[in-house]
């Protein structure tokens, strides 16, 4: 028979991984895929979600502590030593993380652009004139190194992110499980995780994914991954393209679509936890200097809770 016990190693467990959580979600390290995780955590019972409600509770009364870490103390008589259980200890570790937090804001992204040739951070969109007759438009949190080929064409491998190119010369990109080659085009590539979407505004290129070519016209898009590529469609250049005009364009859209695409291009991140609210759908425009606005836009279109924590984390649900 279980007994009482068992049930409060239970609780004790929940409470210690929802702090954990915290931890992880402030820390200005986590990624998309945390994301997904704490989601996935949150929807385990009534009791997780619960949990994390008392560790950001804790969190939150902390933080007048957290602030007076950083004022300069006086001096104080020695204290008698003391032993601290582990509640206590994860209690000290979010006031001494949340301090670290207020100090140093988070700059999720700043270490992306180690080992690549170009690179932008958050938010940051930057022109690179590769060579004569070649200039590349990156979109944040972009990555791209250089592919020396020879032969009078120039390469570029895109890691993440998202790139304009405007190629008078020959140039050859590699993204993810494809390549591009293009003379004379005008032509969008965007890499999230795998999955490649591929835009000709002008011209025309080639197309190879897994030993499987085909010419892509002007007006087409395209996306591929791992597992093969789609068929060429039509799209809305004003939507593809923009992110040129510092815009954000959505139509009909899943919330949890538009909330993963804004967190490109903020710091911090915005959680959406309620997964019924991120299957409703989206018309907007967002100016990307209006970005620190939408979890506000949000609670006044939908009636959602927002919670905001440090780090620039946005908690909606």
């Amino acid at each position: 028979m279980t007994g009482p016990d068992s049930g409060t190693a239970g609780q004790t467990r929940l409470e210690d991984e929802a702090r954990a959580w915290l931890l992880r979600l402030t820390s200005g390290h986590a990624t998309t895929r945390d994301a997904e995780a704490f989601r996935l955590w949150c929807a385990q019972s009534e009791q997780h979600s619960a949990a994390f409600t008392r560790a950001r509770q804790l969190w939150q009364a902390l933080a007048p502590a957290a602030v007076a870490l950083q004022q300069p103390a006086a001096p104080a008589a020695s204290l008698p030593s003391r032993r601290f259980g582990r509640r206590a200890f994860l209690g000290g570790a979010i006031a001494a993380s949340l301090a670290v937090v207020l100090v140093r804001p988070t700059l999720p992204g700043a270490l992306s652009g180690l080992g690549a040739d170009y690179s932008t951070e958050v938010g940051e969109q930057r022109r690179v004139d590769f060579a004569e007759g070649l200039t590349l438009e990156l979109n944040t949190r972009t990555r791209i190194n250089r592919r020396p080929l020879g032969g009078g064409v120039a390469g570029i491998e895109l890691l993440e992110g998202e790139v304009e190119v405007l190629a008078r010369v020959p140039i050859r990109v590699v993204a993810g499980a494809g390549t591009l080659d293009a003379a004379g085009a005008r032509f969008n590539v965007r890499a999230v995780g795998d999955a490649i979407c591929v835009t000709c505004l002008e011209g025309s290129l080639a197309v190879e994914v897994r030993g499987r070519s085909l010419l892509l016209p002007p007006g087409r898009q395209l996306t591929y991954d791992e597992g093969g590529r789609s068929e060429p469609i039509a799209f809305d250049p004003a939507m593809v393209m923009a992110w040129r005009q510092q815009l954000l364009v959505f139509d009909d859209a899943p919330l949890a679509t538009v909330i993963d695409e804004i967190n490109r291009y903020r710091p911090g991140m915005i959680l959406l936890v309620n997964d019924e609210l991120g299957r409703r759908k989206v018309q907007a425009r967002f100016r990307l200097d209006q970005l620190a606005e939408v979890a506000s836009l949000i609670r006044d279109a939908y009636g959602a809770t927002v919670t905001e924590l440090p780090g620039g984390v946005v908690l909606v649900s």
